[in-house]
């Protein structure tokens, strides 16, 4: 039996569900299968222009990855191939490395190179189980990245739908050279009509007729528009005739120089797409009932990269779209992607000119329909109702991508995650506490202002770790509670949030209680985690800090100073009672607190 479980462990996934393949499920993937190349080839070839690329390499792409896919990965109906966010990534590292004027065959090469290193890099993090990679970029930041990618896409698409070309970089330069031509009367009405009847033709199926393969429709009306009324001859750019055939195993040939600016393109590129690839199938295995299998998914990812990459492929990823049409289809294996492949082969080797009469608007409309649906203005909307600080960051990234560019954007995306990530842990949000009536536990007396207190004790919780950024953040604050009127007895530190102290922090602390000591004041902590504490007693702290001012809860705590001082409970801001009958009640309640199991403060409160 070990025997047999570590062979089937050496099987890929994609095979072990190959060979529990039912029969029952081959129609229905046959039929997804013909349903997804519909929509796989149009957006091939779109998403291959989008990267500056030859339109047959979105074909030639999408059917490695399917293949590959099929064998190692993991999910049933995930599906792969070219990818609208990813494009302009594979334009902006590839396109500065070709000389002016353009030349297909090196940005091929530089583009497969790109799929290689892509591949390379996901292997290792699935190998290296580092799926938590794909989590540096935070949802806000990937929502203002994704507008951003979105906006970036649409500009430069423009062009292309008007008939006419751009050499422009950058957004602004895009839409400046854009509205140049437009005033120099370069617009072709014929080309504008393919494209804007495409857009709102893709746009009206989605909507009211979902299970419509409205890509197809438009694909075939705008090639019938052609034939009809003769669009080339109109000044409409057409596909024309692809190359016969597929291309043979061929390792990509570049210099040596271009490897450093495709590396720094290849690590933003796995970012996006291991980011993409996860949450695609995170979302597709709830729907299912399958278990998420990161690191086979990253794996999976990067043997799809590299097999497009030995036959003129580029960098691909997982796609929502196409596996939500896959699904709908009736899917239950990868053999549906199998099926779309083979699909595709056939049409290169018997039918390359089915799409010559295509119109390049057309394929414009694709690329931008596909655009709006990366915008997400809704998640942006709520971002600034819910919190301000996170749509802020959503903003910085959008700015990132739309100004400085598509790369940098990427980079700007993760160092704001990272940023934020620190900003947290650098102010933790903290509070004094203390005690409301009807309630256990000890709670935010910002939310509970009718909170009571005991005179002199002060109940501070500091909800972070403590190291070296925020170790002075913390003494400032507990000095301020500390040189409060009265003066407080005991800063009691609520310690169960603090998850770590470091040199740094432990070196505030001997400081701050040495400062305490010598106005009369204790530093006390109460549920402070065994590791933590141990650190605190490696660091030799217990030598300034009373080893008795280190309570398991609050509620002990709080016993031992009342026991210590006779303090009563009272209202914030109010004179004790001067009612006699009032105090035994209160004194009552006291005791009965004081008995009561220890309870957690409950009141996490916003920060």
């Amino acid at each position: 039996m070990p025997g047999d479980r570590k062979s089937a462990s050496s099987v890929p996934p994609g095979l072990r569900t190959l060979l529990a393949y039912r029969r029952e499920w081959l129609v229905k993937d046959v039929v997804a299968g013909v349903v997804l190349t519909t929509l796989l080839v149009p957006q091939g070839m779109a998403y291959a222009e989008l990267a500056g690329l030859p339109a047959i390499t979105g074909l030639y792409t999408s059917v490695l990855c399917l293949l590959a896919y099929a064998v190692f990965g993991p999910s049933r109906i995930l599906v792969l191939g070219p990818d609208s966010s990813l494009g302009p990534m594979i334009a902006a590292t590839v396109l500065p490395l070709i000389v002016a004027g353009g030349d297909s065959e090196r940005a091929v090469a530089l583009a497969s190179m790109l799929a290689l290193m892509v591949g390379a890099i996901t292997m290792l993090a699935g190998v290296a189980k580092l799926g938590f990679i794909a989590d540096l970029i935070s949802k806000p930041t990937m929502i203002g990245y994704m507008n951003g990618l979105a906006l970036t896409i649409l500009i430069g698409q423009l062009p292309k739908l008007f008939g006419f070309k751009t050499d422009a970089d950058g957004l602004l330069g895009e839409i400046g050279d854009f509205v140049q031509g437009l005033a120099d009367g370069k617009a072709v009405p014929a080309a504008v009509a393919v494209g804007g009847t495409g857009i709102v033709l893709i746009l009206i199926l989605q909507r009211w007729l979902p299970k419509v393969p409205a890509v197809l429709v438009m694909v075939l009306l705008a090639i019938a528009a052609t034939s009809l009324f003769d669009l080339g001859r109109h000044g409409v750019g057409l596909v024309g005739e692809l190359p016969r055939g597929f291309p043979p195993l061929t390792f990509p040939g570049v210099r040596w120089d271009d490897l450093g600016p495709l590396f720094v393109g290849a690590l933003g590129i796995a970012l996006v797409s291991l980011a993409d690839t996860i949450s695609n199938a995170s979302a597709f295995a709830n729907r299912t009932g399958q278990e998420i299998r990161g690191n086979e998914e990253m794996t999976a990812i990067g043997a799809a990269n590299v097999a497009a990459g030995l036959f003129q492929g580029f960098p691909v990823s997982t796609s929502g779209s196409r596996t939500a049409v896959a699904e709908r289809a009736g899917a239950r294996s990868q053999i549906t992607g199998v099926v779309g492949a083979a699909l595709i082969v056939l049409m290169l080797v018997l039918l390359p000119g089915l799409f010559r009469n295509l119109p390049q608007p057309a394929l414009a409309a694709v690329v931008i329909t596909a655009s709006l649906s990366l915008a997400d203005l809704s998640g942006t909307v709520r971002l600034w109702q819910q919190r301000k600080a996170e749509f802020l960051l959503s903003i910085a990234a959008f700015l990132g991508v739309a100004l400085l560019g598509v790369l940098p954007g990427i980079a700007v995306a993760v160092g704001l995650s990272i940023l934020n990530v620190f900003r947290r842990a650098w102010w933790p949000y903290n509070t004094v506490l203390g005690r409301v009536r009807g309630l256990e536990g000890y709670h935010d007396v910002r939310s509970y202002p009718e909170a009571e207190h005991l005179p002199g004790l002060v109940i501070h919780r500091f909800d972070g770790p403590l190291f070296f950024a925020n170790a002075k953040a913390f003494r400032n604050e507990v000095t301020r509670l500390a040189l409060g009127e009265p003066q407080p007895v005991w800063v009691l530190i609520a310690a169960e949030p603090v998850t770590d102290v470091d040199t740094t922090a432990a070196d505030e602390l001997e400081e701050l209680d040495e400062a305490l000591n010598e106005r009369g004041i204790s530093l006390v902590f109460a549920e402070l985690k065994d590791p933590v504490r141990r650190k605190i007693e490696r660091y030799e702290l217990t030598r300034t800090i009373d080893p008795a001012h280190f309570f398991p809860t609050i509620e002990a705590a709080v016993a031992a100073y009342r026991e210590q001082t006779g303090a009563r409970w009272t209202a914030r801001d109010r004179p004790p009672s001067q009612d006699p009958g009032q105090d035994r009640d209160q004194d009552r309640d006291q005791d009965r607190d004081r008995d009561r199991p220890a309870s957690r403060d409950q009141d996490w409160s916003r920060d």
